[in-house]
């Protein structure tokens, strides 16, 4: 396993080591030893959550007050574009985002710290989605900034519209949102 930064060097990438033959592959996902001597981050994961989407499916930017998760984030069938938003103020990255392709196919994960807003956008015809987070879901501290920020120029791969749920669709600007110090 080994660690690849980003533009942030906070929102990490994670590669792991595959071992495949013409059986078919294995990898280690998770070692909490590893992780921390990767990250420098001694991560208590308490939920696992995994999602299925249709292509086109977009799902955040989302985000929890008052308890922010951090989200170790990978896709086991198809593929989409990742992307962790910087949501601390005193960040000199406040705003900024970092995008990266994940897939079954690349095995790769984003670590994406507690800060910062988290979404994806599937670019293949379906894809199931996995995370770990550092906390719970606490529904009345769920936030969600708008995917289509024009202040925050997210370049999504779309083939068209995307599909949005309705929370999604009412989520706030940068600029109105509830967001850490």
């Amino acid at each position: 396993m080994k660690a690849v930064a980003t533009d942030n060097p906070d929102v990490l990438v994670i590669e792991p080591q595959v071992f495949g033959d013409e059986r078919g592959f294995l990898f280690e996902s998770y070692n909490a030893r590893r992780f921390e001597q990767l990250t420098g981050v001694a991560a208590n994961f308490v939920q696992d959550n995994h999602s299925k989407s249709a292509k086109n499916v977009l799902r955040g930017l989302h985000y929890q007050v008052r308890r922010p998760q951090g989200k170790l984030v990978r896709v086991i069938a198809g593929e989409v574009f990742d992307i962790a938003l910087d949501l601390r103020r005193s960040s000199p990255r406040f705003g900024r985002w970092v995008g990266v392709l994940l897939s079954a196919e690349n095995k790769r994960q984003m670590w994406v710290p507690p800060g910062f807003a988290h979404g994806f956008v599937v670019t293949s015809e379906s894809a199931e989605f996995l995370y770990k987070t550092t906390d719970y879901w606490v529904p009345e501290f769920e936030r969600a900034i708008l995917w289509n920020d024009p202040a925050l120029g997210i370049a999504w791969p779309l083939a068209g519209q995307p599909v949005l749920s309705a929370k999604d669709r009412q989520a706030s600007l940068l600029a109105h949102a509830e967001v850490f110090e």
